[in-house]
């Protein structure tokens, strides 16, 4: 199981950070500090997501890992 905290600006429509942790209490714990770090910023998103792999996490969560134009290509 792949566990990954990502920080996502939604304005801006891009990635600000993304760490894969082994553990999944290791990534909420440090999720806790991200949201204190982005605290006040009402458009980043500080989230974990968990799945087998980051495939998979690419695939159900692309918005996350994909630029706006690379999303569009797909719906395409």
């Amino acid at each position: 199981m792949t566990n990954v905290l990502v920080v996502y600006d939604r304005a801006a429509g891009r990635l600000l950070h993304e760490q894969a942790f082994e553990q999944r209490r290791d990534a909420f714990v440090a999720r806790l500090e991200m949201e204190k770090r982005y605290r006040g910023r009402e458009n980043v998103e500080v989230v974990v997501l968990s799945a087998k792999s980051r495939a998979d996490l690419l695939r159900t969560h692309a918005r996350y890992f994909l630029s706006l134009d690379e999303l569009a290509a797909r719906m395409a």
